[in-house]
């Protein structure tokens, strides 16, 4: 399992909710953590790995390799204001980063990687990290957020490279 990354077509669709956790979905999230945690992140959504799920896991506090892990299956935001002003990367946009405008407080609602319904309300990188990982479901990006200008450097940039391995 690897990390999928821009421009591959897989980021920019819509994942599809969850019907049964079985053990397939379990081992999803086993690798995607063990993935995340290697990555040096502190989230990641399924179709970052390639698979077209409704799944999230984050842990903010990684230098803890798993203790805060968090998993949100088929998550939705049903909160969220005030707006905070983050400098976000991406594990799917490698060597970018920018300044996103996100809500400061979200409660969001889904299930938790067992099956059992879970609401969570949270501030500040949490939540940031919580909308950048939704996000990543509903086929969105952080080049989404940013400028044109900004985006289409760094578009430039990939497609140089992707010219380069060839």
């Amino acid at each position: 399992m690897e990390i999928v990354t821009y421009p591959d077509p897989v980021l920019k669709r819509k994942a599809l909710q969850v019907e049964n956790i079985d053990g397939d979905i379990q081992s999803l999230i086993d690798n995607m953590s063990t993935l995340m945690y290697q990555s040096s992140g502190i989230g990641l959504a399924a179709n970052q790995v390639g698979v077209e799920k409704r799944i999230i896991i984050f842990d903010i506090d990684y230098k803890e390799k798993g203790k805060n892990l968090t998993v949100l299956i088929n998550p939705e935001i049903i909160v969220a204001e005030d707006k905070i002003e983050f400098e976000e990367g991406c594990l799917s946009v490698p060597d970018f980063q920018g300044k996103i405008n996100r809500k400061r407080l979200v409660q969001v609602q889904g299930l938790d990687r067992d099956g059992t319904s879970i609401t969570i309300e949270t501030e500040d990188l949490t939540a940031i990290c919580i909308q950048h990982e939704i996000d990543h479901l509903n086929g969105t990006l952080i080049l989404d957020h940013v400028s044109h200008l900004k985006r289409s450097i760094y578009k430039r940039r990939i497609e140089k490279l992707m010219k380069k391995e060839e």
